[in-house]
């Protein structure tokens, strides 16, 4: 690891040093809000005991029952499985109670199962499930109304094949790439040491290690606790160059080469744009940034940490190839790729270009979708910004296919991705390996309090609070993690069974199925438009896309040329 930075914080605003230093923040355990049940009971026992013994009154029932919340509050402290009972003791067994009765009284009086803003009870049910490997069996057939318009399914065949569980295995690296690397087709998406806690990263990184597949930095940079288990990196690179930068903020290629040199870095991501916050560049409130997240990213302290929109180190396609061929060489011969949530079709185009002028062809890009994020953003970029996952893949891959260059770059697919299902249908219209962020964080016990920018995540997924992600326990949440990357492959062998093929890679979209009416329903290669094989090389415009942009598309500019 680098040498830690010296931190100084002269123009720190004084609200955000008053918050960092505020004495609440240092209150023992039993005084916390969140505590309040707890201590009540234990107060109540004494209270009711004390009646009993001194004044002579029968309060025997009262203290009894107080008595067995307060036991009951300690054993919530002390088990390690469950972060809501350990952050809120006595308290947090209402969680349990309402998910218990739900099936009998929940569908009357609160939200459908199936709603699915931005994931439906079902969706995190199953991931809790499998994280849990107990049973995901579904009683009663399907609660889904399969007539709804845009409603999907994969078509199983008349000649199923044998099931053979398989890890799905993909290689990532093209002819310059001296250092490839073999992926799962199942990866932990990118999220950041800062977003989530130092525990949150320790159990997704040893559960990665354990299931062996890999674990996507963020571009917060590598931590001491993505080191800890060993677990396969893939580290994404921002536009604030977290992890090698200089201290204006610039690129550092001495520090990139130490970094990427490590045995646990196995890929490098360039973050053009994400799916949260397409063209904004991250944010990190300054009450997050604490003085280990600051030395892991080069920032100071208790400052908001903003990622500028754009990266310094090139402003055209033609530079951000070169800039991959120099971050290849300065990995020694690492897959080189980078992310993106597409938005303008030309920016996609000139990039496109900038690849056949120049010959270098990143080992992979990855796409993300509009839909995805697992911090908070402006609610105008994250409801009205960026492409979905389905029609960017489907641009991504089209335009590869019809440019001869798919079988040299690898597609990654992230993007409200949870299910087996939703691994089979991204492979299907073209992704080779497939990205979750909030599966994974369901896998951690995230209940989806969408609290993740205040610092009060009730499980110890997203906060830094210390005392809050005291509460997830790596060991035994990277178990969760394991299994659900385990039984979610699992899952998908068998829907690949059933519709007649062995691996992913055999899907196309003549295997999925949607309606788009209530009396039509289309495969998906009716929908979305297929390219052949060096098409646009030779010509043809397959698309409306293509024939507006495509001629216009420059490979020096991402901007879009007059007339």
């Amino acid at each position: 690891m680098r040498q830690a930075l010296k931190i100084e914080t002269p123009n720190e605003p004084k609200r955000q040093a008053k918050q960092r230093n505020h004495p609440f923040r240092t209150w023992p355990v039993g005084l916390h809000a969140r505590m309040s049940t707890f201590y009540f009971c234990a107060l109540a026992t004494l209270f009711f005991t004390w009646q009993t013994i001194h004044l002579g009154r029968d309060y025997r029932i009262p203290a009894g029952v107080f008595l067995a919340l307060t036991l009951l509050g300690l054993l919530d402290r002390l088990q390690t499985k469950q972060s809501i009972r350990r952050n809120y003791p006595v308290l947090g067994h209402m969680r349990f109670l309402l998910e218990f009765i739900r099936p009998e009284i929940r569908q009357y009086f609160f939200e459908s199962n199936t709603d699915a803003e931005p994931f439906s009870r079902n969706q995190r049910s199953l991931v809790y499930q499998r994280a849990k490997s107990v049973t995901d069996k579904q009683a009663f057939g399907t609660q889904l109304d399969l007539y709804t318009t845009g409603r999907e399914w994969i078509n199983h065949s008349a000649a199923p094949v044998n099931h053979h569980e398989s890890e799905f295995r993909v290689k990532f690296g093209g002819p310059d790439c001296s250092q490839p690397y073999e992926a799962s087709l199942f990866n932990i998406s990118a999220m950041s040491f800062g977003a989530l806690s130092a525990n949150a990263i320790r159990a997704l990184n040893k559960g990665a290690h354990m299931g062996h597949f890999a674990h996507d930095t963020g571009e917060g940079s590598i931590s001491p606790y993505h080191l800890e288990y060993g677990g396969d990196l893939i580290w994404e690179l921002g536009s604030g160059y977290f992890g090698c930068r200089t201290q204006d903020g610039r690129f550092d290629p001495e520090q990139f080469a130490r970094q990427a040199s490590l045995k646990q870095v196995k890929m490098i991501e360039i973050k053009l744009s994400q799916g949260a916050k397409p063209g904004h560049g991250g944010v990190l409130p300054g009450s997050k940034v604490t003085r280990e997240i600051a030395l892991t990213r080069g920032v100071p302290e208790g400052v908001d940490c903003v990622s500028p929109a754009a990266h310094s180190e090139f402003s055209t396609p033609l530079e951000l190839m070169a800039f991959i061929k120099r971050l290849r060489n300065l990995s020694a011969g690492k897959p080189i790729g980078f992310k993106l949530c597409i938005g303008h079709p030309w920016e996609w185009f000139a990039i496109c270009k900038a690849m056949l002028e120049t010959g270098i062809r990143p080992d992979f890009i990855a796409v993300d979708g509009a839909e995805g994020g697992t911090g908070a953003a402006p609610v105008e970029f994250a409801d009205n910004m960026g492409y979905p996952l389905r029609e960017g893949l489907a641009m991504v891959h089209h335009t590869l296919v019809g440019l001869g260059l798919r079988d040299e770059i690898r597609i990654i697919a992230s993007g409200k991705i949870v299910s087996a299902f939703d691994i089979a249908r991204a492979c299907a219209m073209g992704a080779d390996t497939c990205n979750s962020a909030r599966g994974f964080m369901f896998a951690l016990g995230c209940v989806m309090a969408q609290a993740c920018h205040t610092g009060n995540c009730p499980t110890g997924v997203t906060t830094q609070d210390t005392d809050r992600q005291k509460a997830l326990v790596p060991e035994n949440k990277a178990e969760r993690v394991f299994n659900f990357h385990k039984n979610t492959l699992k899952a998908l062998g068998e829907l690949l069974a059933a519709a007649g093929v062995s691996h992913p890679e055999e899907l196309t979209p003549h295997h999925i199925s949607r309606r788009v009416s209530e009396h039509e329903v289309r495969l998906l290669s009716e929908i979305y438009p297929q390219a052949e094989h060096r098409e646009i090389l030779e010509g043809k415009r397959s698309t409306k896309m293509l024939e507006r942009y495509w001629d216009k598309a420059s490979a020096s500019t991402f901007a879009l040329p007059r007339g």
